[in-house]
């Protein structure tokens, strides 16, 4: 799933640790969400929305075709 984790984390000028200790994840688990290699569980996903003060679906953007 694309995702604009890594541009709204810059926007705050958080590094990856900094952003995990707020949502109480990993540094792993924000570099794989940026890299795309992970999907956050919805909870997780509506976390990282409250924390940017935006929607999940303008974070996390589902590419055509694909579940």
């Amino acid at each position: 799933m694309k995702n604009k984790l890594k541009v709204l984390r810059a926007g705050r000028n958080l590094s990856q640790e900094e952003l995990a200790k707020l949502l109480d994840v990993s540094r792993q688990t924000i570099n794989a969400i940026e890299r795309e290699k992970y999907d956050p569980s919805l909870p997780l996903g509506i976390k990282i929305a409250k924390l940017f003060n935006t929607t999940v679906e303008d974070i996390f953007i589902i590419e055509e075709g694909k579940k």
